[in-house]
């Protein structure tokens, strides 16, 4: 018979030490809780927590594991008045598990208030097979070697996923995003950090405004965005759309694009090196520098005066290859 797992047994550990206290009568006070629920792969697991790091680790398991380290500094009556106003709880529903966490203290030692000093980690070890949504309003977001729906967003951190299979969705509004080894749709944003991707089988939208891209080894439909840094992307199979209004652009395609592709800058140059066999229709424009290319087009339109556009086909033709900038230059190279 299957068992009832919301009614199965909680292992719940809880350990308070004091790590430091002197004679001025600061204190780092330290707790850790840690709880154990059963599960079967497949399942859900939803963290909201206001602040603090998170992390994700695999396993072959029918279990969630849970273990928050917290961190408290001030006088010993302050560090233990904030631990014990920082409220966490966990909570199972049949093969969901969620976890929540929130200050209820007075505002002087809330967001706004400077005398709060609390660190908050939380570590948890779920089966391979299952879905998590994280959040988190003040730390780091780390996934590794899950299979499943992956949702995460944190207003002031780093994210970092690698070895994903599924559907992959991350946001920071402060901090930079690493995706390594991925499976699946994926759909990027930050407003304040670099991207860096790489090894993604799958259609993937990356966006950052404040920040440089780097991706290789990009397999689907790729579209990279940012406001303020440069794109380089290597080894590209698909098609791709790269977009920079204050960088540069490099990119290479070593094979033949199964699509259009479309490079575009306001404040740099294009450099898009095509393998030697790459057969593509090309449109390569600048209206502040030159357009240079060492490949033989066959031209279809030539502008006046010649160094500004070309556009005609390569090996042939196929896709088109649109480079454009407003105020670089525009080369077409060999890789």
């Amino acid at each position: 018979m299957k068992p009832n797992l919301s009614n199965l047994p909680i292992t719940t550990t809880l350990a308070l030490a004091l790590v430091a206290f002197t004679a001025t009568g600061r204190a780092d006070l330290e707790d850790k809780i840690i709880k154990s629920y059963e599960v079967t792969p497949g399942g859900q697991l939803l963290v909201e927590v206001d602040r603090g790091s998170i992390e994700v680790r695999t396993a072959e398991r029918r279990s969630v594991e849970l273990e928050v380290t917290r961190k408290a500094r001030g006088s010993e009556a302050k560090a233990g008045k904030v631990l014990k106003e920082h409220i966490v709880t966990s909570t199972q529903e049949g093969n969901k598990v969620e976890v929540q966490a929130s200050y209820t203290g007075s505002s002087r030692f809330g967001w706004f208030g400077s005398s709060l000093d609390l660190q908050v980690s939380y570590v948890l070890t779920i089966p391979r097979e299952f879905d998590v949504n994280l959040k988190t309003a003040g730390g780091n977001i780390k996934v590794a070697e899950l299979t499943g729906k992956t949702q995460v967003r944190t207003s002031g951190g780093n994210l970092k996923l690698e070895k994903l299979t599924g559907p992959v969705s991350a946001r920071t509004s402060g901090g930079k995003i690493s995706v390594v080894g991925c499976r699946g749709t994926v759909d990027l944003s930050t407003s304040g950090g670099r991207l860096n991707l790489g090894d993604i089988q799958g259609d993937l939208t990356a966006k950052t405004t404040g920040g440089s891209i780097h991706a290789s080894k990009l397999v689907g439909k790729a579209v990279l965005k940012t406001s303020g840094g440069n794109v380089e992307a290597t080894d590209l199979k698909g098609s791709i759309e790269a977009v920079t209004t204050g960088g540069s652009i490099d990119v290479s395609l070593l094979e033949q694009p199964s699509g259009d592709c479309s490079f575009k800058t306001s404040g740099g140059n294009v450099t898009v090196a095509l393998g030697e066999k790459v057969a593509v229709d090309v449109d390569l424009h600048t209206s502040g520098g030159r357009v240079a290319t060492v490949f033989p087009v066959t031209t279809v339109i030539h502008s006046e005066p010649k160094q500004h556009q070309i556009r005609g086909k390569v090996n042939g033709g196929g896709p088109l290859v649109t480079a454009h900038t407003s105020g670089g230059n525009v080369r077409l190279a060999k890789n």
